[in-house]
């Protein structure tokens, strides 16, 4: 990453070699070695090549993975695909035809038109974030218009939205609010010549040899930046930004996290009061706008207003929306807020800001309990007794000391025992039955203190991966939810009693959790073996299973399947959606009942 921010051309090397790697994984004997390559590749490497805007490098390194990681999925996508073109012939080629046809008789001659089917892997992706089954899917085509000047382009719009039908809520423009990676393109979906919904990309030229080929089309580097170019200036920023998540960072697995919620770039585009434009990723919220401003600004935000109404802090943004952030000095970064943001920065900052905080509440308790300890022993406790103590430990300064001491993961009878090692270690054998028992049970979901009676809500089920609340409840201890849980909304008055927990990041690999799901499948012979066998070639293992309605059609289906985590389960979801015997499936929510197998 240190590397990639001096010099773009880095990044390039390493996908071309990653690309290579994909296409000869094949030579690779041990499955496992193939999986791990193969989930590295979607999380990091797909991600980044989009990220600078590399698309065709980025699908097919998509889909070379996709073919690894889950093949029955795939090769049921390609097949579905297949079929499609069978009965609909050459339909890409006479729509292709009946655009530019369009164009010429309104005086743009020499636009260049074709289409396309859509990758295996982005309608797989498609079917599982929107829940949707393929005969659902009606945008499986893509069409794009190639033509000479931005003036031409907002011509071949007029066009296009004058012969058909606009589908509302699916426009986008992306030459006035261009992609933070430089990409550029008008984007509308239309109910098209033979009254299919085709989505249309109109582009010039060098557009469209930049959304292909990304900083590779240009080759710009820093030292050769126009000052004035800020497109080519953004294209860089979020480089900058990744390398200062890496320096800010707790840990690898932050990083990782946050690195991940960078690259992905589903953007939304919204405004400060001056009209200064700030890109976001889809679903993210005030509290990441006032950061992706100024950290100050974040860490003192207490209300938002969004086009002139005050809302949440936790109100996703739209695109257009005007934003205002209310601040006060007084204010500091709520805990709870790392549960709703969505932007690497804000959820760094945030982390930055709390670490900091705890590390002096963790350092003051850790003085006073070394004090009590040094003066039971008639010792005298000074700092720089403690910064030798700090030096063996190899640690910066005393302080560190106090605060490893404060936070539990430094015992006060060992600082004293390194002072002054002529003192003997108290024998307390209730500390020792303590710490050789082994019995306590590593907690699966941090921020709780061992020993606290907790419990997973059975309102929504949450799984390892779902966003979670931790709820004081009497007489009940913690209950958690899911942070979009509806038993949340009444409990909005009464914030105190909420505590900022999350899964701890090996929570998927001890137990098994329990999902509910609702599958709507054909009424026909075979229907349910070929359920159960899509579960069980996934991974999942079926706990309980009712009929929970049955027509002359369909069947359904109400499913318990134990699985590890959410990942898990969307990838189960995701191979149901697929499946020809399956018109639906959803994640079911909502208090246990009566199952009858």
């Amino acid at each position: 990453m240190l590397a990639m921010s001096n010099d773009i051309r880095v990044l390039l090397v390493k996908l071309a070699d990653r690309l290579h790697n994909m296409r000869t994984l094949h030579y690779i004997q041990n499955p496992e070695k193939r999986r791990r390559i193969a989930q590295e590749t979607v999380d990091i490497y797909a991600p980044l090549a989009g990220r600078i805007g590399m698309q065709g490098l980025r699908e097919e390194l998509e889909d070379l993975a996709f073919a690894e990681l889950n093949p029955e999925a795939r090769d049921s996508i390609v097949t579905r695909l297949a079929r499609l073109d069978a009965q609909s012939g050459d339909r890409i080629g006479r729509i292709a035809d009946q655009l530019k046809r369009k164009l010429a008789e309104h005086g743009i001659d020499d636009a260049w038109v074709y289409g396309r089917a859509k990758r295996p892997y982005s309608i797989w992706r498609k079917l599982k974030d929107k829940q949707l089954n393929f005969e659902s899917l009606s945008d499986i085509f893509g069409f794009r218009m190639i033509v000479k000047t931005e003036e031409d382009c907002y011509r071949a719009l007029g066009v296009l939205h004058t012969n058909w039908h606009m589908v509302p809520e699916r426009f986008k423009d992306f030459l006035s609010n261009p992609k933070t990676n430089g990409y550029r393109s008008i984007h509308s979906t239309v109910i098209g010549p033979e009254l299919q919904r085709v989505e249309v990309q109109i582009r010039t030229e060098q557009m469209h040899d930049v959304a292909e080929r990304g900083v590779a089309a240009h080759w710009r580097y820093r030292e050769h930046v126009n000052d004035r170019d800020r497109t080519a200036e953004r294209a860089h920023e979020w480089l900058r930004e990744m390398v200062d998540l890496l320096e800010k960072g707790d840990s690898a697995e932050e990083f990782l996290e946050n690195s991940r919620l960078h690259m992905y770039q589903d953007q939304v585009f919204c405004f400060t009061p001056k009209g200064d434009l700030i890109s976001l990723p889809r679903g993210a919220t005030p509290i990441d706008f006032a950061y992706a401003v100024h950290t100050n600004i974040g860490n003192t935000t207490v209300g938002a207003k969004v086009n002139g109404a005050h809302v949440p802090l936790h109100t996703p943004l739209k695109n257009g929306d005007q934003v205002e952030i209310i601040r006060t000095k007084d204010q500091t970064p709520s805990p709870l807020w790392e549960q709703f943001v969505v932007t690497g920065r804000a959820r760094a900052e945030i982390r930055r800001f709390l670490r900091q905080a705890r590390r002096e509440e963790h350092s003051s308790l850790g003085r006073k309990i070394l004090e009590k300890v040094f003066a039971d022993a008639n010792a005298q406790l000074t700092d720089k007794a403690i910064a030798e103590v700090a030096r063996k430990l190899n640690l910066a300064k005393a302080d560190d000391v106090y605060a490893q001491v404060g936070r539990g993961a430094l015992r006060a009878d060992d600082v004293l025992q390194a002072v002054y090692p002529e003192i003997k270690r108290s024998a307390d054998p209730k500390r020792a039955s303590h710490r050789g028992s082994g019995a306590h049970k590593a907690i699966s979901i941090q921020g709780l203190t061992e020993g606290i009676s907790y419990h997973l809500g059975q309102c929504c089920h949450p799984l390892p991966g779902d966003r979670i609340v931790g709820l004081i409840v009497p007489g009940e201890g913690v209950v958690i939810h899911t942070i979009d849980c509806e038993e949340l909304e009444s409990a909005q008055t009464s914030m105190a009693d909420w505590l900022d927990v999350r899964w701890d990041i090996n929570a998927a690999q001890s137990d098994l959790s329990v999902a509910r799901i609702l599958i709507r499948a054909k009424n026909a012979p075979g229907s349910l073996a070929a359920l159960a066998t899509v579960i069980g070639n996934n991974g999942g293992n079926i706990f309980n299973l009712k009929i929970a309605n049955r027509s002359a059609l369909t069947f359904e289906f109400q499913v318990d399947v134990e699985v590890r985590d959410v990942a898990h389960l969307q990838n189960i979801l995701g191979a149901l959606r697929v499946n020809a015997a399956v018109e639906s499936v959803e994640r079911l929510r909502g208090p246990q009942t009566e199952v009858n197998t």
